[in-house]
């Protein structure tokens, strides 16, 4: 709701406007008659309630009390009643600091809490209780957020990017669901990391992924060096559909996972050196070597699947070859958005599954944004792998 023009002229008349946002300023100023015109219509409120009861209470004046904001003290004064039993939410009795409530719920909810755990916590910290169609609301309004960020625009060129999708439960129709949570997250020419956009789908396919890269194509992004991705079937001509230039490489983790899903739980621990010795190998050349002893070895007899899907993927699987160990231990391995993809799984686990594609985006936006919060800095290796991408895409990578 808008506030009239006229109250807003009584508000900054006579004030020096330096003063404003200053300490003790207007917004201090409103701070206070705000909170003391919620406090007491709490007490009315109040005694409302206990005469609906038959019981006989009445205003009692008010009581001083300091309290902290961010900028500065306010000092309140509280209504009380006769009876003594007026306990004021917005301020309680021994609450010293004034509350921002929307950040916190936020703050807790981003975290993975249920609407249930914020609704205990703040009545077990700050003796309040909150309904649960209040902290929905709150986090509500988080959507207009996320439609801005959704559609901000992106750099022009990104030399990595990783694009995933995990399974969320969502309730779609009358039925609980197994949708697919498309996340790309890239690494910027100095080595830091951004989330370029969250999706959410019913299924995991290539015509999707091929929406989602024209979507990021219109949002600025001109090329893209590096994508690694998993072994889906037309994920590569997704992408080099809209952008013809970058290499794509299979996600060795995702491959690995792929194999060992073929082999016996006895045998695991075994196979994975074998595997090691593929993607290890010095070059491209030794890679493939490895990969035919391996087919002629005992492994490759006991689960000829595991060959066939290397073959399949080993244009996709090669690139990587063309880089030191350092630089390529960020290109096929997925830590940064495994680890993300950790927190999505542990906030959802709190909840089963979610009523609908809102209340999912909501929580995921959250979740992804509290957790790059901690990407301040890029992996030691960047500076090395720089260097290399300088030289490997020359003129791309410098513009």
């Amino acid at each position: 709701m808008a506030i009239e023009k006229e109250v807003l002229d009584q508000l900054l008349a006579g004030r020096d406007p330096k003063e404003l946002f200053a300490k003790n300023g207007l917004l201090d100023d409103l701070k206070k008659a705000l909170s003391e015109r919620i406090l007491n219509a709490e007490l009315d409120d109040h005694l409302d309630g206990d005469r609906n009861e038959g019981n006989v209470n009445r205003r009692n004046g008010t009581s001083k009390k300091t309290v902290l904001t961010g900028t500065s003290k306010v000092e309140l004064s509280v209504p009380r009643d006769r009876e003594g039993r007026f306990d004021p939410q917005l301020i309680a009795k021994y609450q010293r600091r004034f509350p921002d409530f929307d950040e916190k719920i936020i703050s807790m909810y981003a975290r993975g809490l249920s609407v249930r755990e914020v609704r205990g916590h703040l009545e077990e910290i700050y003796g309040i209780d909150v309904s649960p169609d209040l902290i929905s609301t709150i986090t509500d309004a988080v959507l207009d957020e996320v439609a801005e960020w959704q559609n901000r625009p992106l750099d022009p060129m990104f030399p990595i990017v990783f694009f995933d999708a995990i399974r969320v439960k969502i309730r779609d129709e009358g039925f609980v669901r197994n949708k697919a949570v498309y996340i790309a997250l890239g690494i910027l020419p100095d080595g830091t990391k951004e989330i370029l956009g969250i999706w959410i789908e019913q299924t995991e396919g290539a015509k999707f992924w091929l929406k989602v890269m024209n979507e990021l194509k219109t949002r600025g992004i001109a090329d893209i060096l590096m994508a690694v991705v998993d072994g889906l079937k037309g994920f590569p001509d997704a992408i080099t559909a809209v952008f013809p230039q970058t290499v794509v490489q299979t996600c060795i983790v995702h491959l690995i996972r792929n194999s060992l899903d073929f082999v016996s739980w006895k045998d695991r621990k075994l196979m994975v050196p074998a595997l090691k010795a593929i993607y290890r190998g010095k070059d491209a050349e030794a890679g493939r070597k490895a990969l035919d002893d391996f087919e002629a070895g005992p492994w490759g007899t006991r689960y000829p699947a595991i060959v066939q899907s290397w073959r399949r993927n080993w244009q996709h699987v090669v690139p990587f070859f063309a880089f030191p160990e350092s630089v390529r231990r960020i290109i096929y391995t997925t830590n940064a958005i495994e680890a993300l993809n950790s927190k999505i799984r542990r906030a959802v686990r709190t909840r089963g599954h979610f009523p609908n594609d809102d209340a999912a985006m909501k929580l995921l936006y959250l979740v992804l944004n509290h957790a790059s919060d901690g990407w301040k800095t890029p992996p030691r290796e960047w500076f090395e792998a720089r260097a290399q991408f300088a030289v490997i895409f020359a003129d791309r990578f410098q513009a």
